[in-house]
């Protein structure tokens, strides 16, 4: 099914003014750096095309140092990985009164970390793939014995798939631990799903399109993600009204029970039996040219310029709440 292209589109500049100066934070000192600095690029042009006043900072470095004297009014976030997605910059702006986009401290640092997402996934009793963590090179048979092969093995806070590796016996799973763990001191077996991998994005507390996601890889990697052009995204995404519904829902409440706001990612694997699995959320998505959130926002009649804006103007609810603090309450 071909989808129209949205119109273009322009903030109202009634927006644009209440938006003021916007800095665009991307780079950082993360192992997602590179990834990190094509979708700030990419908001940026957006914003600019859209009408918002907006400029780079690569943030590199100290981070407390993009708020000493800060020249703008709020922050598109645009780093991924650690330093940037996982509550450490959300706490300093937070601390510093300016406003940014995505999800605020707990729920950055939740979702940046697999392992303990996994544990709330299970404790709120939403599907995701057993699991368990791996602390020796020792642990090897019994994990394999207890999980059964294949299996994933994951660095706990890492992104965009960095590190993660499919593993078939005890030897493998000792060459991939090494391998995770020189990343990450927690490192993550899960239950490896056989079958179709989707993808939901989440905008304003609405699930858009999912997308299906193949490729030729063993799985959908970091070169699947960001470099290879062979990777196939399905929208429709091949399932069945009623099952795309259910997978959108599922997504939505895994997004809710770790607390995130206004934008992210889930990502979740179908076993052949048609059972929906939970893998991770995403609180700062990649928004470059191979991008899953614009492309499903795309598909949703939403263009690339409208949904970073759409973003950036949740900050404004920041901005209301910050200078309202006792709203709601009972003081």
């Amino acid at each position: 099914m071909q989808h129209s292209e949205p119109q273009p589109y322009q903030a109202p500049p009634e927006l644009v003014r209440e938006l003021g100066r916007v800095a665009v934070f991307m780079g950082g000192d993360s192992a997602e750096r590179d990834v990190s600095l094509k979708s700030g690029k990419a908001v940026l042009a957006a914003l600019v095309s859209a009408g918002v006043d907006a400029f780079a900072v690569d943030v590199r470095g100290c981070l407390l140092k993009t708020v000493e004297e800060p020249d703008f009014d709020r922050v598109f976030i645009a780093l991924h990985g650690r330093g940037g997605e996982d509550g450490t910059l959300q706490a300093i702006l937070d601390q510093a009164g300016i406003p940014y986009t995505g999800s605020e401290v707990l729920a950055s640092a939740l979702a940046m970390d697999k392992l303990r997402t996994k544990y709330v996934f299970e404790g709120c009793g939403l599907p995701t793939p057993k699991f368990r963590t791996m602390s020796s090179a020792d642990e090897a048979e019994q994990i394999v014995a207890e999980l059964r092969a294949p299996l994933s093995v994951k660095p706990s806070r890492e992104g965009s798939s960095i590190g993660i590796r499919k593993v078939n016996t005890a030897e493998e799973l000792v060459e991939a631990y090494e391998e995770a763990e020189a990343l990450d001191t927690l490192v993550l077996v899960e239950e490896w799903i056989e079958g179709p991998e989707f993808t939901v994005s989440l905008l304003q507390d609405r699930a858009l399109p999912a997308i299906g996601l193949s490729t030729d890889h063993v799985f959908y990697d970091y070169d699947a993600k960001y470099l290879a052009d062979d990777t196939r995204y399905r929208i429709p995404c091949g399932l069945a009204p009623d099952d795309e519904i259910r997978l959108q829902q599922l997504a939505l409440d895994a997004f809710r029970v770790v607390g995130c706001r206004t934008w992210g990612r889930v990502d979740i694997m179908q076993d052949g039996d048609g059972q929906f699995w939970l893998l991770e959320v995403n609180t700062v998505p990649g928004m470059t040219d191979h991008s899953l959130v614009p492309m499903a926002a795309r598909a949703a009649g939403i263009s690339f310029e409208e949904l970073v804006v759409r973003i950036l103007h949740d900050t404004l609810v920041s901005d209301t709440q910050a200078s309202n603090p006792q709203e709601g309450s009972d003081a």
